[in-house]
């Protein structure tokens, strides 16, 4: 299994929240890669991989994620964590901004988003 990206999830409680956390993290040299109005991501331009995203809210999932995480085949992984017996937040589900993804506990109660980026 390969690991692309890992990529902190913080819900905050407004748009004004999230102007203050994009000025905030730009004064450590993040800029804005991709805003949908409900989610915002923010990365390094000298590390594209390093990436912070900010939550207004999840549009199409029960739960805001703490954390995502892009491996290579989303499907193998599902099955994996899906036989482990670990908890299955949402099931597998294509988006239309282009990923594949399903959600996850992990054994602290944390929400995984776990995603592909389709062809």
């Amino acid at each position: 299994m390969t690991v692309r990206r890992i990529v902190p999830d913080i819900q905050v409680a407004s748009e004004e929240a999230l102007d203050t956390s994009r000025t905030f993290y730009g004064l450590l040299g993040f800029e804005e890669v991709m805003d949908m109005g409900w989610v915002t991501t923010l990365a390094s331009p000298a590390n594209p991989t390093a990436q912070i995203s900010f939550f207004t809210e999840e549009r199409t999932a029960p739960v805001v994620p703490d954390l995502s995480v892009e491996v290579e085949d989303v499907d193998a992984v599902y099955e994996r964590v899906r036989a482990s017996g670990a908890e299955i937040v949402r099931e597998p589900r294509d988006e239309e901004w282009g990923v594949r993804r399903f959600f996850t506990r992990d054994p602290n109660g944390r929400v995984v988003n776990v995603l592909t980026h389709r062809s």
